[in-house]
Order: structure tokens, then C-alpha cells, then sequence
């Protein structure tokens, strides 16, 4: 692993609309520009990404914030170091309820119109209901236990006091819009395109976003091991410069369409544009019949080149461990001082980066 400089990196990611630095500093050849042979590697779900990163099969991988701390403590699967070199996204996520259970929400609450975006506490009444008929509990979708969409969910239902009256299940981001039309949950948090893709379906309504919960909050990072973060310094700089690049592109909405196009003809072939274009352009689809919501963060990627959203930064770290510790996933005996010597968020491969832009830029 010592020398990659002449063989494929394998780059890691869970096909959504948020992966669209990866793509972009693909088809706008950043990589190869900084002499990177890389190959993309899109993984149906989180266990699998993070299981091949931790084995090696992947030598960099797009993870969901929380993973690379889980990880590096071992609350998850194997307990394996690893390193942030780079915040990829914030937001990105939101939050959508099945039709039959807005129908539900509005009869119930004698409400014509449903705000956006919509209080948890609207839900109570559909609560009650089900508690009355003896029927199982509300059924919303994460991700992965280890995930911003988990906490969000969390920090939603806390605020109406439902966190304990609703379960919360795990599936794959691509899972999410068939389980809703099958039954089998009643709402999930996920990233587009599938909030987008259940709205077109006529079987959602996207209620709100991940922004209405937490305001640009960290999402996606890139992430390594620590051995491979110590052994391929130079490489990940390059790699570094590279997506920041691609975020920088990313920044101007007028660049978004194309890499909607992008994403289309590669890793969301399936899907149509009509799906993942909105949240690129900041427009929220919330329900068939109605006019989008503006959510001009809803995908944000990078605010300015002096100002980047792109550093790892310890109060960033800290943020995710305090909601991780809110969700009991790290117990109590694991102190507050060990969590503070932790230093998964790492930025000195990314002040190189910039250093570097910046000179090229002179």
C-alpha cells in the first residue's frame, strides 16, 4: 500500500445526488489532471462501503459523517481507525411521510393544507390513534443507525415528545420509495434522489429537509483508514485538491444541471432527471400537486474558496459524537475525555490541498 501512485484508486460511494463531487471531479477530469487513475465503485448500502473500506477492497470511500467515528471506536462491525481528510456536503437529507399517513395527519388535525415544514407534533394525533386501535407503532426508515438521518429523525421527534411512540428501522437509501409503497414504513429520512422519486410516485409527500432540522450541518466526507492516510500522504493531497476542485465547480447552481446530467448517465442511470435534478437546484418537491418549496442550501457543497465548508474541523467532530451520544450509541463509560483525544477529523491534508490551489491560482 506504500506506493499507489501507479496502479487504480478505488474510490467508494453510495449512488445519490450528494456523490455528485465524485462524479464531477471525474467527468471534469480533476483526477486526471493531478495524475490519479481512479475508478468509482458504487456499493448498494452503507454496511458494504464501510465493510470493503475497512478490509482494504476500497481505498477511499464517501461515507455518511458519523461512520468513520463509529468505526474508529468500534461501536459498529470491526473496530478499525480511520481518518476525514475532507468534508464533502451539508444537508442534503429530508424527511417524507407516506400519502395515506398525510391524509391521516390532515383529518385528523382538521387542517385543508399541510405546513412546510411540517412540526413532528402534527403526528401526535396519528399516534394516539394507533395506540387506541391496539395497532403496531409509526414505522420511519434510516439509513443507517450511524447516520445524520438517524439523528435527525431523533432530534424531529424530540421535539414533539414521539421519539419513544415511533420505531425507527434501517434500509438501503434505494429501498426507501418500494418500502413505502409496500407498506412496510410509513415515512423515512433519506438523501435524493428518492424523496424526489416517491413525490413523482404520488406515493410521499416530502415534509421537510434536513436544513429545517439542523442548519448547515456536516453530511458526507471522504474518509481512509489511518494506515492508509499515513502511508499515501502525497496521494490523498492530490486526491483532496481534486474534489475540492469539484466542489468549487459545484458551488454556481448554473453548473448543477449538468452535473444532474452527470449522475444520470452514471451512477443514478435508472432513475430520471425529474428526480434528481431539484434538490441540486434548490428546490424542494414536496407534493405532486403542489408548487416546490425553495431550499437554496438543500445540497450545498462548498460556501467559498476562503471560507470552505470542506475542512475537517474539530467542533464538527464533536458535534457528531454529541448526537451520537444522544442516541445511547456510545455508552456512558466511555468518557468525555477520551472522546476529545480522538482526532478523526483531520485537516492537514486539506490545508496542503488549499495551499496549493491558491498557488496555482497566483
Amino acid at each position: 500500500m506504500k506506493n499507489m501512485t501507479n496502479r487504480t484508486l478505488k474510490l467508494g460511494f453510495v449512488p445519490l445526488t450528494d456523490s455528485a463531487p465524485l462524479i464531477t471531479a471525474l467527468k471534469r477530469g480533476y483526477f486526471a489532471e493531478l495524475g490519479l487513475d481512479v475508478e468509482l465503485c458504487p456499493q448498494n448500502s452503507w454496511s458494504t462501503l464501510r465493510d470493503k473500506l475497512q478490509s482494504g477492497m476500497l481505498d477511499a470511500a464517501q461515507l455518511l459523517a458519523p461512520m468513520p467515528l463509529a468505526s474508529t471506536l468500534g461501536l459498529d462491525g470491526a473496530k478499525v481507525a480511520m481518518k476525514v481528510p475532507l468534508v464533502l456536503s451539508q444537508n442534503g437529507n429530508a424527511i417524507t411521510l407516506s400519502k395515506h399517513l398525510v391524509d391521516e395527519v390532515l383529518s385528523l388535525n382538521k387542517l385543508s393544507d399541510l405546513p412546510f415544514p411540517m412540526p413532528a407534533k402534527l403526528l401526535q394525533a396519528s399516534v394516539d390513534k394507533r395506540k387506541k386501535e391496539g395497532k403496531e407503532k409509526l414505522r420511519l426508515a434510516s439509513v443507517f443507525p450511524y447516520s445524520c438521518h438517524q439523528y435527525q429523525i431523533n432530534d424531529w421527534l424530540r421535539q414533539a415528545n414521539l421519539l419513544e411512540h415511533v420505531d425507527v428501522i434501517t434500509l438501503p437509501p434505494s429501498a426507501m420509495a418500494e418500502s413505502l409503497v409496500a407498506g412496510m414504513i410509513d415515512g423515512f429520512c433519506v438523501g435524493g434522489p428518492w424523496n424526489a422519486k416517491s413525490v413523482r410516485e404520488e406515493s410521499g409527500v416530502t415534509v421537510l429537509t434536513s436544513y429545517h432540522i439542523w442548519k448547515d450541518k456536516t453530511e458526507k466526507v471522504l474518509a481512509v483508514t489511518e494506515l492508509f492516510f499515513d502511508q499515501n500522504p502525497e496521494l490523498l493531497i492530490r486526491l483532496v485538491t481534486a474534489l475540492i476542485k469539484a466542489c468549487e465547480w459545484l458551488e454556481p447552481q448554473i453548473n448543477r444541471f449538468e452535473a444532474a446530467r452527470w449522475l444520470q448517465q452514471s451512477a443514478l442511470s435508472d432513475e430520471p432527471l425529474d428526480t434528481i435534478a431539484p434538490s441540486l437546484l434548490g428546490s424542494c418537491i414536496t407534493q405532486a400537486t403542489k408548487s416546490p418549496q425553495l431550499v437554496p442550501n438543500y445540497n450545498r457543497f462548498m460556501s467559498s474558496i476562503e471560507e470552505s465548508i470542506n475542512r475537517p474541523l474539530d467542533i464538527g467532530q464533536k458535534w457528531i459524537l454529541t448526537k451520537m451520544r444522544e442516541a445511547n450509541q456510545i455508552s456512558i463509560s466511555v468518557k468525555s475525555i477520551e472522546l476529545d483525544k480522538l482526532a478523526v477529523f483531520e485537516n492537514s491534508i486539506f490545508d496542503e490541498a488549499m495551499k496549493r490551489i491558491k498557488e496555482a491560482q497566483l
